[in-house]
């Protein structure tokens, strides 16, 4: 009956370590894999931005608002791919210390 008793705590301890070993290394990949996602979108976001700057069709160098490329047809609409959700037109690329920003206003 102990030997038993002791099959099933080994058990179950070694279905517990396994369950927690990989619910948190998915859980880190898909962390990382959602922090890249984001990185693509907001460089695609500035580069377009710098380009429309660069045509001189953005009339404010320092900010560039994702309403205003809509506009100018630099971009679609854009998605954000973590939350599915559009983001808001008042998201804006701001240019400091020599670099360029995306700012995104939820």
């Amino acid at each position: 009956m102990e030997k038993k008793i002791n099959k099933w705590c080994i058990c179950i301890t070694l279905i517990l370590v396994v369950g927690l070993i990989c619910g948190f290394t998915t859980y880190k990949v898909v962390r990382s894999h959602n922090e890249k996602l984001t990185l693509v979108e907001t460089k695609y976001i500035i580069e377009t931005a710098r380009k429309c700057i660069n045509e001189h069709k953005c009339k404010d160098k320092n900010n560039v608002t994702l309403k205003e490329l809509y506009d100018l047809k630099y971009l679609d609409k854009q998605v954000n791919s973590v939350t599915k959700e559009y983001y808001n037109e008042n998201s804006y690329v701001k240019y400091s210390n020599n670099e360029y920003v995306f700012i995104d206003i939820t």
